[in-house]
């Protein structure tokens, strides 16, 4: 239980950590008293750790997730959602961290700024408030019961009520009248920026948009469903189905019929409510083809949910869009950054050309993202292309549409909206992404092959420090103060996770910027919390086999 007894602040993870605790990381350089909610943090160690009880028996590992989910519980905001992270020093010790640590990081907007609220990006309440359930379930604690309750009230205010938006979410909440509305553009450019480049928020302040960036529709729903199949909450079914009908609503029309990241939820400038926006300052107004590829496996979930054959109708018409749009040779064989991909992330709207984004300076206060046709000196830290698997999607299409009436029947029975006695939860979440399906009644336990050997091997990288370590992703400068203004004519920076050395945005040693005084070096070896959950599934599964 080294985790828990030794890494572990009060409960809360961040994602690494020096092994002395000299420095620990979450998606950025993190306080020792602090705790990450995004994944991989510290919900997602409470699941392991709730996932090895379940194998186990052993309370130890209940201990350290209820422990965990208490964490939460003490990181749960007053209006019932969470932050990306917390600090168990005090919001004076947080606002510190996003004043220097958070300001600094150029290409991670949204920690430059402290807004007080909750968020709904990268899973992060979901996953609190699905900890917290489950471990609430296992013994009825009642303050995990009352966070629960909170959180459940949070999710449903949050949801956007009326309009083309009815149903969705937007990134946070409640609105913060404060937030930034468009990133600062430097008044001298360099000598090599094209005149007619597009740059900024296009449409303001996204954070109130409807989002269906990192599937948070879909997270939101699978807490929801959570609810309904274990509390009996029939109430939530009707905000689950208004979900449904908000994505499949704001799928555009042909033949462009994807969607984007975000989407407006009222009028802005004169464009309608449900016209694709703007985000941060690096993700353009265009439909995405990666959330459109996410948003066509929901509607395969709600048709398997409901049987409602309407959510498949206009499939055909995403399928055929994304056929449209694909990076050409030519794109892949001169921008080594998008080997492996088959499309762009971002297309533009009307022409359906792609959207490529770059960036120029230094740092934040001398640099700025802006976005052009070209597809060549992109991004690293936001991938300019994504792969999109048509033949999976054109198949599961294809098997849906096949099913027969007494097929559809069957499925509904199962379903976790239909009415009937409550559907424990699956046993384990740590082993592999959790779809709608595997919360239907009866749904099939399925364990990855583990051999003796694996098995061995793993214990066996415990040695006696009863911890793995494991080499690190990304590293970052220390906090140096605001980086010079002095305007950066230079191209070290744009293709590169971090900026100069006031940049405090995470990025890997080995390949750093060309700019003195970077020099490559060896990634250090840290205690992972990502590390620790892949290893313990494999334990898990072999144990539970």
């Amino acid at each position: 239980m080294f985790m828990d007894r030794h890494l572990s602040y009060r409960g809360g993870y961040v994602w690494n950590y020096l092994p002395d605790l000299s420095v620990t990381w979450g998606e950025m350089a993190a306080k020792r008293t602090m705790c990450w909610v995004q994944p991989p943090g510290t919900p997602s160690v409470g699941h392991s750790m709730l996932d090895a009880y379940h194998a186990t028996g052993d309370e130890a590992f209940y201990r350290a997730a209820e422990r965990t989910a208490l964490a939460l519980v003490h990181a749960q905001l007053p209006g019932g959602g969470w932050n990306y992270i917390h600090d168990f020093a005090g919001e004076a010790s947080l606002r510190q961290w996003y004043d220097t640590i958070g300001a600094n990081g150029w290409r991670l907007e949204e920690f430059q700024h402290y807004y007080g609220n909750a968020t709904f990006d990268d899973g992060g309440t979901a996953s609190a408030a699905q900890l917290i359930l489950r471990v609430y379930l296992e013994r009825r604690n009642l303050r995990l019961k009352a966070a629960l309750d909170r959180a459940i009230r949070f999710v449903l205010r949050a949801q956007f009520s009326g309009g083309v938006a009815d149903g969705g979410w937007p990134q946070r909440f409640p609105a913060f009248h404060g937030s930034v509305r468009r990133m600062p553009w430097p008044d001298v450019l360099p000598s090599w920026l094209p005149a007619d480049v597009q740059h900024g928020m296009e449409d303001g302040e996204y954070t109130q948009h409807l989002t269906f960036n990192d599937d948070v529709l879909g997270e939101n729903i699978k807490f929801l469903l959570m609810c309904v199949t274990t509390l009996g909450r029939r109430d939530l079914v009707r905000p689950v189905v208004r979900a449904f009908e908000c994505l499949r609503r704001l799928q555009q029309p042909g033949p462009q019929a994807g969607w984007g990241l975000q989407h407006l939820a009222r009028s802005v400038n004169g464009r309608p409510a449900g016209a694709p926006a703007g985000a941060r300052s690096y993700e353009p107004r265009a439909l995405a083809t990666h959330t459109t590829q996410t948003n066509v496996r929901q509607l395969f979930h709600y048709f398997r949910l409901t049987g409602d054959r309407a959510y498949l109708q206009r499939v055909p018409e995403a399928i055929a869009w994304l056929e449209s749009c694909p990076l050409t040779g030519e794109q892949i064989e001169e921008n080594p950054l998008l080997a492996g991909r088959t499309h762009p992330t971002f297309v533009e709207l009307g022409t359906n050309r792609a959207r490529f984004v770059h960036r120029f300076g230094s740092n934040v206060r001398n640099g700025a993202y802006y976005f052009d046709h070209d597809h060549t000196a992109t991004l690293s830290h936001y991938s300019a292309g994504r792969a999109i698997d048509l033949a999976g999607l054109k198949a599961t299409y294809a098997e849906l549409s096949a099913m027969t009436p007494t097929d559809i029947a069957d499925m509904r029975a199962r379903s976790p909206l239909s009415k009937g006695a409550p559907i424990p939860l699956p046993r384990f979440f740590s082993i592999r992404d959790l779809e709608p399906t595997d919360l239907f009644r009866e749904a099939p336990l399925q364990l990855p092959a583990v051999t003796d050997a694996e098995a061995t091997a793993l214990v066996a990288g415990l040695g006696t420090k009863d911890h793995w370590l494991t080499p690190v992703d990304s590293i970052t400068n220390p906090y140096r103060g605001p980086g010079p203004a002095t305007p950066y004519d230079g191209k070290a920076y744009m293709s590169k996770h971090v900026g100069d050395i006031f940049d405090t945005s995470p990025y890997d040693p080995r390949t750093p910027p060309g700019e003195p005084p970077y020099e490559p070096r060896e990634r250090p070896l840290v205690i992972g919390s990502a590390t620790f959950i892949a290893n313990m599934a494999k334990l898990i599964a072999y144990v539970a086999r």
